[in-house]
Order: structure tokens, then sequence, then C-alpha cells
């Protein structure tokens, strides 16, 4: 059986890329791409805090499910903001998009 801390070591890593991929990347698909994978690792301590602590409880699959759809509403509607942000200025570099501007 693997130990809860080898998931929790695995998730934190997988966040810090993704924090690193979120803070680092000049493109719009890749810093989306990075909060995807954070919230993947979001998802993989709530399942493995489940598993361990409370497995006859249903809080920590709820909780992954919240998540899942969460993430899936968010790459929805960032991949429909990207889309219009290349309609618009031809480019999804993030410097590059000051449409907030005066």
């Amino acid at each position: 059986m693997i130990p809860l801390s080898w998931y929790l070591i695995f998730a934190a890593i997988l966040f810090s890329i993704g924090l690193y991929g979120a803070l680092a990347r000049r493109n719009a698909l890749a810093i989306l791409m990075a909060i995807e994978l954070m919230l993947n690792a979001v998802n993989l301590n709530l399942v493995a805090f489940w598993r361990y602590i409370t497995p006859g409880a249903v809080s920590g699959q709820a909780f992954a499910l919240i998540v899942f759809a969460v993430a899936a509403s968010e790459a929805a509607v960032g991949l429909a903001l990207i889309i219009s942000i290349y309609r618009r200025r031809r480019t999804v570099a993030m410097e590059e998009i000051n449409m907030m501007k005066w």
C-alpha cells in the first residue's frame, strides 16, 4: 500500500509545475493548461485524503467531482475567451493582449 505522504508529495510537485507554468509562460493556452494541472493536483489531494482518512464517507469524492466540474467549465470559458481574443488580435501572447487598457 502506498503511503499518503507519497500522494501529497506528488500532488505538491504537480501543483508547483502548474504554478511555474502559469507564472512563467507567455502563451495563453499554456497558462490555461498549467491551471488545469494545478486543479488536478488539488483533486489528487482530495481523493488521497478521502481514501486514507474517511473511506466510508462520500465527501472526498463529492469535492473531487465539484473540482472536475469547475475545471471543465474553466477550460470551456477560457478556450472561448482565447479564441475570441485570437480572432480580434491575431495573437495569444499575454503581453500583447491589452484590451482592458485605455
